[in-house]
Parts: C-alpha cells; sequence; structure tokens
C-alpha cells in the first residue's frame, strides 16, 4: 500500500468512522490532534522563551485536550466533549491574556482560531452564542488592559522575544485555519457525492417503478383485451354453429338451405380459425418469449410457397395478386418468421381490398437492407386508425369480405420483424389503399 494511502487509514481511524462519527464529531477529532501536535511544539518553545507561565498553559491545555479526544474518540462521549472543549479552550485563552503580555501578544490571533474551531465542531444553534462569548472576552480584556496596565505585564525580554512568539503564533494560526476549512470541504465534498449518488440511485429505482407500472398496466389493458376479444369474438361463430345444429336437428333442411348455411359456417368457422391462431401465436410469445433463429435465407424461396396459397386465397375473392422478387435476394431472417410477417401482411391486403382490386408484392434491395413492399388499392385508412395500428388500441374492423379481424396482426407483424433486426414501416390513405414496407437486413 502507498504510503500515502497508508496515511489516509491511520487518519481516518484515529478521527472515526464516517459511519459511526458524524462530520462535526470527526472535526472535533481532527483538531484535537492538530492541536495536540500544535502544542507539543508550543510548549518547549515558550520554555525556550522565556515564558514559563504560557509553557505551563500550553501544557495543561496539551493535557485537557488529549483527554477530551480520548472521551469523545474512544468512550464516544462526544457532545459532552465538545462542550467541555469550547468552554476550557475560553478559560484558557483568558489565562493566557493576561500572562502572554495581552493585546502585544499573540492571543488576539489565537482567539480567532478558538472561535473557529469552536464554530466548526458545535451545532448551528450554538453558533451565535460562541461568537458573542468570543466577542465579549476579547473586547472586556482589551477594556481591563486599557483600564488597569499594570494588570497585563509585558512579559517580553527583548524585541526578537516578541518577533519570535507572534511569528510562530501566526504559523501555527495559519496552518491550523488551513487544514480546518482543508479538512471541512473535503468531507462536504464527500457528504454531497454520496449525496448526489443517493438522489442518482432514488431516481433510478423511482424511474425503475414507474417503468415497472407502466409495464403493469400495458398487460393489464393487454389482458383485458383479449378477455373482450374472447368473450365477445367468440361467442358469435360458435352461436351460429350452435343454431346451425339445432335447426338440423330439430327441422332438417334441404339441400339448398344446407349449401348456404354451410358455406356461411365455413367462412365464419375459417375466420374464427384464423383469430385463435393469432392469439395463441400472440400469447405465447408474451408468456413465453420467441426465440429467433436467424440465418441466411433466400427471400424468393422462403416465401414462394407462402405467396401461392394466399394468391389463391386472393382469387376467391376476384382479387390479382402478383409478386417480383429477384431470385438472387439473401437476407438475414427466422424462416418461420418472416413467412408469418409477410403472410399476415398480404392476408391484410387481401381482406382490406374489394373484388376486382389487385395486391401488388415486390422486394428490392435498398443500399444494405431489403425492402418488401406488400401494396394493395383497398380501402386504406384514415390519420385515427393509423395512429393505433401497432397497438392493442385499435379496433378490429370488418374486411370487404365480413373478414372479422382481432387487431393483432399487425401487432405480431411489428414485433417479429424488430425481434429478426428488421423495421416495419407503412403509407395509407382513405379509399385509395395502403403498402406496408418490411426492411430486412441483407445476408
Amino acid at each position: 500500500m502507498p504510503s500515502r494511502d497508508r496515511i489516509s487509514v491511520l487518519w481516518v481511524r484515529l478521527t472515526g468512522d464516517p459511519t459511526v462519527f458524524p462530520l462535526e464529531f470527526r472535526i472535533f477529532h481532527s483538531l484535537c490532534l492538530i492541536s495536540i501536535a500544535s502544542l507539543a511544539y508550543n510548549v518547549p518553545f515558550n520554555f525556550v522563551m522565556g515564558l514559563p507561565v504560557p509553557g505551563w498553559i500550553s501544557a495543561v491545555s496539551g493535557a485537557l485536550i488529549t483527554y477530551l479526544y480520548y472521551r469523545s474518540r474512544y468512550l464516544k462521549l462526544t457532545s459532552g466533549s465538545i462542550g467541555l472543549a469550547a468552554v476550557v479552550a475560553n478559560l484558557l485563552f483568558i489565562v493566557n491574556y493576561f500572562y502572554n503580555s495581552g493585546i502585544n501578544g499573540p492571543t488576539d490571533v489565537l482567539s480567532a482560531l478558538i472561535l473557529l474551531i469552536i464554530i466548526s465542531m458545535t451545532p448551528h444553534w450554538q453558533h451565535k452564542i460562541w461568537l458573542t462569548v468570543n466577542i465579549i472576552a476579547v473586547v472586556g480584556m482589551h477594556i481591563i488592559e486599557y483600564e488597569y496596565p499594570q494588570l497585563v505585564p509585558n512579559r517580553y525580554n527583548s524585541r526578537l522575544d516578541s518577533f519570535a512568539d507572534k511569528t510562530s503564533a501566526y504559523v501555527v494560526v495559519a496552518v491550523l485555519i488551513y487544514y480546518t476549512i482543508k479538512y471541512i470541504r473535503r468531507n462536504y465534498d464527500y457528504e454531497k457525492r454520496k449525496a448526489d449518488e443517493k438522489t442518482r440511485e432514488m431516481e433510478a429505482q423511482n424511474e425503475y417503478i414507474l417503468s415497472q407500472n407502466r409495464q403493469l398496466e400495458s398487460i393489464n389493458s393487454e389482458k383485458n383485451k383479449l378477455m373482450s376479444i374472447i368473450a365477445h369474438d367468440l361467442r358469435g361463430p360458435l352461436s351460429n354453429i350452435q343454431n346451425y345444429l339445432e335447426l338440423v336437428s330439430e327441422y332438417g333442411l334441404d339441400r339448398e338451405e344446407r349449401e348456404v348455411v354451410e358455406s356461411d359456417l365455413l367462412r365464419v368457422t375459417e375466420s374464427t380459425l384464423g383469430m385463435l391462431s393469432k392469439l395463441l401465436i400472440w400469447s405465447k410469445a408474451q408468456m413465453d418469449g420467441v426465440t429467433v433463429k436467424l440465418g441466411d435465407l433466400n427471400l424468393l424461396d422462403t416465401l414462394k410457397n407462402t405467396l401461392e396459397m394466399e394468391r389463391m386465397l386472393a382469387g376467391k375473392k376476384d382479387i390479382t395478386l402478383n409478386y417480383d422478387i429477384a431470385p438472387d435476394i439473401i437476407v438475414v431472417a427466422d424462416n418461420d418468421m418472416l413467412q408469418l410477417v409477410v403472410r399476415n401482411l398480404v392476408s391484410n391486403a387481401i381482406k382490406f381490398t374489394p373484388a376486382g382490386g389487385k395486391v401488388v408484392i415486390r422486394a428490392e434491395v435498398v443500399l444494405n437492407e431489403c425492402k418488401i413492399s406488400i401494396k394493395d388499392n383497398g380501402r386504406g385508412m384514415t390519420p385515427e386508425q393509423q395512429a393505433d395500428i401497432f397497438t392493442l388500441k385499435t379496433k378490429p374492423s370488418f374486411g370487404t369480405g365480413k373478414e372479422k379481424g382481432v387487431g393483432l396482426g399487425l401487432i405480431l407483424c411489428k414485433e417479429f420483424t424488430e425481434q429478426q433486426g428488421g423495421r416495419i414501416a407503412f403509407e395509407s390513405a382513405a379509399g385509395k389503399g395502403s403498402t406496408f414496407y418490411v426492411y430486412m437486413p441483407l445476408g
């Protein structure tokens, strides 16, 4: 361990652990240690200068400060020790004034130091009290010396003694002021950093809690949405099936009537099955997460069967479906997820395009991405519908062939596209159709 670190560890050990002793107590311990060191120099200095009384006063002061330091640091009687130290310091200052040449000695300078030390280590409510005591003591002794100069004899034997005593006293006071202020400032900065860190931690924790609350609200909203969909949208098809069975069971139907009812039931059942499939896929993705298996895929080979199947479904509605995908386009994607995304977008285009309409799928390379576009000339979307298109706020709507949706298809498309490292966008205008764009990274 470097010597500077060893000194820091020793100083913390002598002044007290910050987690045990508050700042003002540690300041008191620090000042006690500095004062003990200063008085250890001042005692022999006074005797050498021929000032035995100030020397003895310094020695007694050193002994008292050592006791108060031990009482506070190791016996944990800090509050009483600080108050006692303030009283003793003022009393010793008064005695020293009369025995160390009064206003001609260094006592006035020392009195200012005493005031600084007392204010540094006492509670705020005591500061004005000790300031008043210090001023009254200094001014009072100046008045006494002015009225009764014989009470304060000049103890210096020569100008050299006066010079040495005052100069050394000033140096000691300056050093003590420097270390006192520096120690207070260093501890203030430390406490401020700790407070700032704690504030940042609390802000981060609050933001995390708010984020969790928002997620919980979103999950609760999604749960309510799903329950509403299940309760409302599945009830209709099941009721139709029940009604059909009741008709067959009770009255019987001729061939023509049976074909009409069965055709309607088939259409409703297909729509309901598609709705259930999307619900199951979305619910599984929300609860268990999705495993993405990325790899280099030939886009045409991946989508061809899906698009051919969608072309057959479009033909049933008298909708023309064409696709134009270059055979050499390679993308980085998950095979199943990419097919699900494109199938959902194409199904939506067919769903909202009237008979005689057209759906076109194209793929082209744009910079380092493959841009897949699904364009239709169907009913399009209003600005209000576009605002909520990728959320559960969107309202399920009927297609041009009365197909019912649940509003989950586009949510799945967005989530699955982004999980593959792609992005999705769209353009739409009411009555003019829509174009959806899927951007995937090139392989």
